[in-house]
């Protein structure tokens, strides 16, 4: 189907576009940017697709001034730049060998059979430089009903790549309304083998982009009925994401991914292969120390700020909200007040210290800092430098004799 739009009105500005289109007048608005520009919402990204081989697309450009980056040519993808704004441009093409991760493609001159090789309907549409929308799979409809369609037959989609899967569904919470398509489903249910070929990089950037998303309950709800989420996550507790999020908790993914595994949490990072940041950031919500609670004392108060970073501190109070309560609660909102307004401790002690006390470095210095600051911690982290050396000097004075 192809039609007048009105779509290009749209666009803040088009002069790089309007450019483009002059070196390349075949060159078409492809995939999300045209889905965004039909929801009237702002489009960040300006991709093309073309009829143009790769390397002729370069050698038009570069001829026509524009700076030209060879960002995927083994895709027949290149990035041009104008005036500071990337444009991503790919050329035609079908799909010759898939093994559900990798494809070996092919160029084309046909825009109906490059169409029928993306994922979701919504995806499938393309716009000219005379605003002439084409829709060859019924995305307009899909878009207008909040549908999410795989384009053609959901099977061989996922079994071109099994990450569509997981895509499948990080698209329908954003774009989709009530219960997903049955046919996509049954389809995963059908092929949940496939997500086993996949790499735990794959999977985990997918599923924290949906942990971060809207209708996170029901997604991740819809993948555990139909046996996905059991693939890479076996032990999750949906009812404690549920919490964290009835709690109005920040849309953190790494928080919501440990409310949702917290019983494995000691397996996630090296089951999902995450990052070193995100593994201590899940260690530290595992201890769960110190513990956390609405009516703490100003001095466990400021013993908390000393023991942990404030970020993580916060972070942790959601979990904690989320596990004794479940819903918002004012008690628990004014103890984030009060660690955020809680002035640093810092211990006034330091080698400095213990070498004017007459110590040497090693062991006994380490001691003597440590029972140090064990004081001062019991003091609510209150005494002074003057205060922490006359404890200690008793101290040593005691054991002297």
């Amino acid at each position: 189907m192809t039609r007048p739009s009105g779509l290009l009105a749209r666009l803040n500005d088009r002069s790089g576009l309007d450019e483009l289109w002059r070196l390349l007048p075949e060159a078409r608005l492809v995939g999300g940017s045209v889905r965004d520009l039909m929801r009237g919402v702002p489009v960040h990204d300006l991709d093309l697709a073309t009829p143009d081989y790769p390397e002729d697309v370069q050698k038009i450009l570069r001829a026509g001034g524009v700076k030209v980056i060879p960002t995927g040519l083994a895709h027949g993808t290149v990035t041009a730049v104008i005036r500071g704004t990337p444009y991503e441009i790919t050329t035609l093409r079908r799909d010759e060998e898939t093994d559900g991760r990798h494809a070996v493609v092919a160029w084309t001159e046909n825009w109906e059979e490059d169409a029928a090789r993306r994922d979701f309907t919504i995806n499938a549409m393309s716009l000219d430089r005379n605003d002439v929308l084409s829709d060859y799979f019924h995305g307009v409809e899909d878009l207008a009903a909040h549908r999410v369609r795989f384009v053609g037959e959901a099977g061989r989609r996922i079994e071109e790549d099994a990450l569509r899967a997981l895509r499948f569904f990080r698209f329908d919470a954003r774009y989709g309304d009530g219960a997903p398509d049955a046919e996509a489903c049954q389809a995963i249910s059908q092929r949940l083998t496939l997500i086993d070929t996949l790499s735990a990089e794959r999977v985990a950037s997918e599923f924290l982009r949906i942990l971060t998303g809207p209708r996170v309950v029901q997604t991740v709800t819809a993948m555990k009925d139909v046996g996905l989420l059991a693939r890479f996550l076996p032990a999750s507790d949906v009812l404690s994401l549920q919490r964290l999020l009835a709690c109005q908790a920040p849309a953190d993914a790494i928080l919501r991914l440990f409310a949702l595994c917290h019983a494995e949490w000691d397996d996630l990072a090296e089951r999902l292969k995450l990052s070193n940041a995100d593994r201590d950031r899940l260690r530290l919500f595992g201890q769960n120390v110190p513990d956390l609670f609405p009516d703490m004392t100003d001095d466990d108060l400021r013993r908390a700020r000393f023991q942990q970073p404030l970020p993580v501190l916060l972070e942790r109070s959601w979990l904690r909200q989320a596990h004794v309560l479940g819903e918002p609660d004012h008690g628990w909102n004014v103890l984030r007040q009060r660690l955020e307004q809680e002035p640093q401790p810092v211990f006034p002690l330091g080698g400095n210290d213990a070498k004017d006390a007459g110590l040497v470095p090693g062991p006994a210095m380490g001691k003597w800092l440590k029972a140090g600051q064990a004081w001062w911690m019991q003091q609510g982290c209150l005494p002074d430098r003057a205060a922490c050396l006359a404890y200690l000097s008793s101290v040593s004075e005691k054991t002297e004799t």
